[in-house]
């Protein structure tokens, strides 16, 4: 049996961030209408930059990993919550542990297949509960919630939490993403309702 982790933020008194209401099932968002069907005979996972050991990874090879299921509740910047989501995948610390960041490293781009980008400072990809998904609710991870990998950071808002996930570029420095160009906040900390600049 997997090892089953429960996000310490489903512990905390202030479970439901300010100005957020619980709804049943999370909303669907992309930054493009139509969400392709990917070739995963040429899909490869990379992390690359700041780091001593890049890594290339077939979809196939992910899969192998240590894997875990993590329960976490999910918060979208537009002032919406969902309880306790159960997904399964890689830690990102199991990955981070392959590519030894150096020392530089200090922030993470999250690069995604249909263009979109994210930024967060590389600390909450050493998170217990900060996961690599390929499955949700105990199924391969629908098309529309991220196929054929998804981010999941329940301690920041959503938009950190990207889909169609390709590669994790290592950082000395901050560089903004999709949402983050367009005022989205550099962070993105829900109980500190860092929403936008």
């Amino acid at each position: 049996m997997k090892k089953r982790i429960v996000s310490d933020i489903n512990l905390r008194e202030d479970r439901l961030p300010p100005g957020q209401r619980w709804i049943s099932a999370p909303i669907v968002y992309d930054i493009v209408d139509d969400i392709p069907n990917w070739d995963m005979g040429s899909y490869r996972f990379k992390v690359w930059g700041e780091v001593e050991e890049p890594l290339e990874l077939t979809y196939e090879e992910l899969l192998s990993l240590p894997s875990v299921e993590l329960v976490a509740d999910f918060h979208c910047v537009t002032r919406w919550s969902v309880k306790e989501i159960l997904w399964e995948g890689v830690q990102t610390l199991e990955i981070l542990k392959r590519a030894k960041p150096k020392d530089s490293a200090r922030f993470v781009l999250v690069h995604c297949l249909e263009g979109y980008t994210t930024n967060l400072p590389l600390e909450y990809l050493y998170e217990e509960d900060t996961i690599l998904a390929y499955k949700m609710m105990g199924q391969v991870i629908p098309k529309r919630h991220g196929y054929p990998l998804r981010l999941v950071v329940p301690k920041l808002y959503a938009w950190k939490s990207a889909k169609y996930v390709w590669g994790l570029e290592i950082l000395k420095e901050d560089v903004p993403g999709f949402w983050e160009q367009r005022c989205y906040h550099m962070r993105g900390d829900p109980w500190k309702e860092e929403r936008y600049w």
